[in-house]
């Protein structure tokens, strides 16, 4: 796997059909249950783009992800052995391979979800509901899985190779929890690098310096197997 600094970031984007694969998955592990005032037919929602956007992040970059699992033992949240599944986003080569770095706007990682959230709908597999009126209050779009997404999305798991979105999606159901898009959101730009980042430039690995923590948490333990 790339280290910090030597990623590339100007590698490709995903494509179209990557990004509607990993929307489909984040909506069906990382959504809530819809109200009786939600559309008919649909069985789980994320209420906000600034959470999707956030989880979207954590699910292309999987050092940042690994940050949080590391943050969540030391709070005792989660046990120990999550640090071996942090190693693994570090080191196995699958994470990197679905490695896409993201570019920061004003709100953070961001990139439009407009083409990727069509080919969804286009499949009756999701759909967008958006309230407020542009340019006169604040739009919001909640994003809905259909019975026929739910379906898909389970078929995508049990699939052997794109099963791993759904394992790494998980992963980032843990770290988001049940938090709001703009707490998510400020959780990432405790990250420097994060927050550093110029506006419209992709968002650097901090690899190396996951690699310094981790390293630090083994040497603990091997310090207190001896003792």
């Amino acid at each position: 796997m790339s280290v910090e600094g030597e990623r590339d970031l100007s590698r490709p984007s995903a494509t179209r059909t990557q990004h509607a694969i990993r929307l489909l998955a984040l909506m069906h592990r990382c959504g809530e249950r819809p109200t009786k005032s939600d559309p008919p037919g649909t069985v789980s929602v994320v209420r906000s783009e600034l959470r999707l956007q956030a989880m979207d992040f954590w699910l292309r970059n999987p050092d940042y992800l690994a940050d949080e699992l590391i943050t969540l033992v030391e709070s005792d949240t989660i046990d120990d052995s999550y640090l071996g599944v942090a190693e693994r986003l570090l080191n196995d080569p699958e994470p990197d391979l679905r490695y896409y770095p993201m570019p920061k706007w004003l709100h953070g990682a961001f990139e439009p979800l407009d083409d990727a959230f069509s080919l969804l709908e286009t499949y009756g597999l999701a759909t967008a509901v958006r309230s407020g009126t542009p340019g006169r209050n604040v739009e919001k779009t909640q994003f809905f899985l259909t019975e026929a997404g739910a379906a898909a999305a389970q078929t995508l798991a049990e699939d052997t190779t794109l099963g791993w979105y759904s394992q790494q999606v998980a992963l980032v159901a843990l770290v988001a929890g049940d938090e709001v898009g703009s707490r998510l959101k400020d959780r990432q730009y405790l990250q420097t690098t994060y927050a550093n980042t110029d506006l419209g430039a992709n968002i650097a690995s901090i690899a190396d310096r996951v690699r310094v923590r981790l390293a630090a948490h083994t040497q603990d333990g091997g310090a207190e197997d001896e003792s």
